[in-house]
C-alpha cells in the first residue's frame, strides 16, 4: 500500500508525463526514493522547474482521496515493475509506467486481438464485430477494444456473450464510465477480463487522452482488426500505433460510397490485409480456430418464414420494401417476422426495419 501511495503521489504532480516518470524511476529505482531525493538530484533528471513542482506537490499531497476511491471501486494500481503488469506491453515504446486495473489481466491474455471501429457504426459493422469477436473467443483469444459506442461495444458484448475474455482500455479514470450507458458492460468486463487505464481516477474523457489510449490497445494485442472507420478517426490512430509496433493490421472491405468504410478501404490500399472472416485472421497469424465448441441450435422454418428469411440480409430492410420483395401483405408479413424474431434469427430496428442476426 505504501508503494501505491508513493506512486500516486508522483502521478498527481502537475505536468508529470510518462517520460518524466520513467526517467525518475530509472534513476531512483523506486517511488519512495524519488520522494526522498533532493532538489538538486531531481533537477539532474527532470530539470529545475519539474523538481520544484514535485517537491511542492508532495508537500501538500491529497493522495488519500484517490486511494479511497480506488478502494471503494476495487481498482488496483500496478506499476510497470510489479508482477501484475502485463509483460508483453513493455515490449512497445512509451509503455505506460502505471496501469489502473478493474478486474484481472492474466498471462493467457497475451494471446489477444484488437477489434476497433467507428462509434457511428452501421448495423452491418456491429454485426461483423460481434461475429469476429465470437469466433476469436472460441479460439481462446482475448478481445481487446476501447469500450466506445459502436464497434467497440459490439465486440466486448459478443466476447462476453460467447464465454470469452475481453479487455477494455479507457481514455479516462476508471471511476468514470464512458460512454455512461456502458456502466453494466464495464462491470461485466471486469468479471471476465479487465478494464484498464493509465489515467488517475477523476481524469475526464478528454479528447487528447484517446490517442494515448490507442497505443495501449495496440500494445496489448498481437494484431488489429479494423471493421469500419472514417478516414480521419481514432481507428486510424490505433492502426498507426500498431504499425509502429510491428503488428499486423487486418481490415474489412466496405461499401466504396460509405463514409464509415472510407478508412478501412484506404488501409487496404495502403497495405492492410483484407479479410472477410475471422478464420482468415486466425489462419494468417497461425492460430487454431474453434478451441471452444460453437453453440449448436437447430431451427426449422416453414415455407413463409423461409421466403422472408431469404429476402433479408445483414443490411436493414424497410417493412414496405420487404413486402414488395416477397409479395406478402403487411399484416401477414408482420406475423411471420415476429416468429423469426422469437426464434432469434432476425432483429427489428427503429423505423420498422428488419435485419438478419449474424
Amino acid at each position: 500500500m505504501n508503494d501505491h501511495r508513493d506512486i500516486l503521489d508522483l502521478l498527481i504532480v502537475p505536468n508529470m508525463t510518462e517520460t518524466r516518470l520513467h526517467k525518475l524511476l530509472a534513476r531512483f529505482k523506486e517511488p519512495n526514493a524519488v520522494k526522498r531525493a533532493t532538489r538538486s538530484e531531481l533537477t539532474e533528471v527532470v530539470g529545475s522547474d519539474m523538481a520544484y513542482r514535485i517537491q511542492q506537490s508532495l508537500a501538500g499531497s491529497a493522495v488519500d482521496r484517490y486511494l479511497k476511491i480506488m478502494d471503494r471501486l476495487s481498482i488496483a494500481i500496478v506499476p510497470y515493475y510489479a508482477v501484475g503488469y502485463p509483460a508483453w506491453l513493455k515490449a512497445m515504446d512509451h509503455f505506460p509506467p502505471v496501469l489502473f486495473i478493474f478486474g484481472q489481466i492474466e498471462p493467457a491474455d497475451e494471446n489477444a486481438l484488437a477489434i476497433v471501429g467507428t462509434r457511428g457504426a452501421t448495423v452491418y459493422g456491429k454485426g461483423v464485430a460481434a461475429n469476429f469477436a465470437a469466433e476469436f473467443v472460441r479460439a481462446g483469444i482475448t478481445v481487446v477494444s476501447g469500450m466506445a459506442r459502436g464497434i467497440d461495444t459490439a465486440a466486448h458484448t459478443s466476447a462476453l456473450k460467447n464465454g470469452g475474455r475481453t479487455i477494455a482500455v479507457l481514455g479516462c479514470g476508471l471511476d468514470i464510465t464512458y460512454p455512461p450507458e456502458n456502466r453494466r458492460l464495464m462491470a461485466e468486463i471486469a468479471t471476465r477480463g479487465a478494464v484498464i487505464s493509465e489515467f488517475v481516477v477523476g481524469t475526464p474523457p478528454l479528447a487528447q487522452n484517446f490517442p494515448k489510449r490507442n497505443r495501449i490497445i495496440a500494445g496489448l494485442s498481437r494484431a488489429i482488426v479494423a471493421i469500419e472507420a472514417k478516414e480521419q478517426s481514432g481507428v486510424m490512430n490505433t492502426v498507426n500505433w500498431a504499425v509502429s509496433q510491428g503488428k499486423d493490421v487486418f481490415a474489412i472491405p466496405g461499401n466504396i460510397y460509405s463514409k464509415t468504410s472510407a478508412g478501412t478501404n484506404r488501409l487496404i490500399k495502403e497495405g492492410a490485409t483484407p479479410v472477410t472472416s475471422a478464420t482468415e485472421v486466425l489462419e494468417s497469424l497461425g492460430l487454431p480456430a474453434n478451441r471452444l465448441p460453437r453453440p449448436v441450435r437447430e431451427v426449422s422454418l416453414d415455407d413463409q418464414e423461409h421466403v422472408i428469411w431469404e429476402a433479408l440480409s445483414a443490411e436493414p430492410v424497410y417493412l414496405d420494401e420487404l413486402a414488395e420483395r416477397t409479395g406478402r401483405a403487411t399484416a401477414g408479413l408482420l406475423k411471420t417476422l415476429l416468429g423469426l424474431e422469437i426464434k432469434g434469427l432476425i432483429r427489428q430496428l427503429p423505423g420498422m426495419m428488419f435485419v438478419k442476426n449474424p
